[in-house]
């Protein structure tokens, strides 16, 4: 039996389209912490559920083509496919983690001297996105640049952190928010961890090497 291209290329679409959502609903999580705008952090507890339907459907269709002896880089498409989904799946976690936070802390007043995690989102979601467009390219040269960006938003999360704990020693009242605060901060982390992780099977992907333990060389 003839391996079906077919399926392959609709896998890889699905891919794609559950990638476009996990962007997505990090962006309005965080938007909506912000702007405390409750709707939108609704919408983006709802695009979970979304998010988690597609990784049962790309394996089910993964589990179909491994079936039918795919050859080296087709099984290496399959395997990459169904781990970045599994990224992109606790990415979308991540989100809901933000989105629950930021309904939390819109029942609180905001804080006086807020922290603006903005920057750390817009890094996170286009680490997320250049390691994605480096799996699909097949641009090893930009999926290798993406990794040590992580460092740049742990180094962020850390000072977060501080400022944090910073605003709990300086009043009871503060432990609350700031421990909410914490949270979303360290999902911030953990998504730009998840884009790591992608850009490292898009390595594998093309190149096949494992640099999961090598760094960026």
């Amino acid at each position: 039996m003839a391996f079906d291209q077919q399926a392959l290329a609709q896998y890889k679409e699905k891919l794609l389209i559950m990638a476009s959502h996990a962007e997505g609903v990090v962006t309005r999580a965080v938007r909506a912490h912000l702007d405390r705008d409750e709707p939108l952090a609704r919408q983006a507890l709802e695009t979970d559920e979304v998010i988690d339907q597609f990784e049962i459907q790309i394996d089910r269709i993964a589990l179909g083509l491994l079936a039918q002896a795919p050859g080296e880089f087709e099984l290496r498409q399959i395997t990459c496919g169904m781990k970045i989904a599994r990224e992109l799946e606790r990415v979308g976690d991540e989100a809901t983690t933000i989105a629950r936070r930021a309904v939390e802390l819109m029942a609180l007043p905001p804080l006086a001297t807020p922290l603006d995690i903005a920057e750390m989102t817009f890094l996170a979601n286009a680490m997320l996105k250049d390691a994605l467009d480096a799996f699909v390219s097949g641009n090893t040269v930009l999926a290798r640049e993406v990794i040590p960006r992580d460092r740049r938003i742990d180094e962020m999360n850390k000072t977060y952190q501080d400022d944090l704990n910073g605003l709990m020693e300086a009043s009871p009242e503060n432990i609350r928010r700031c421990r909410h605060l914490a949270v979303i901060s360290k999902c911030l982390e953990r998504i730009a961890d998840h884009a790591k992780n992608v850009a490292e099977d898009a390595v594998l992907l093309h190149e096949a090497k494992d640099i999961r333990h090598a760094g960026s060389d």
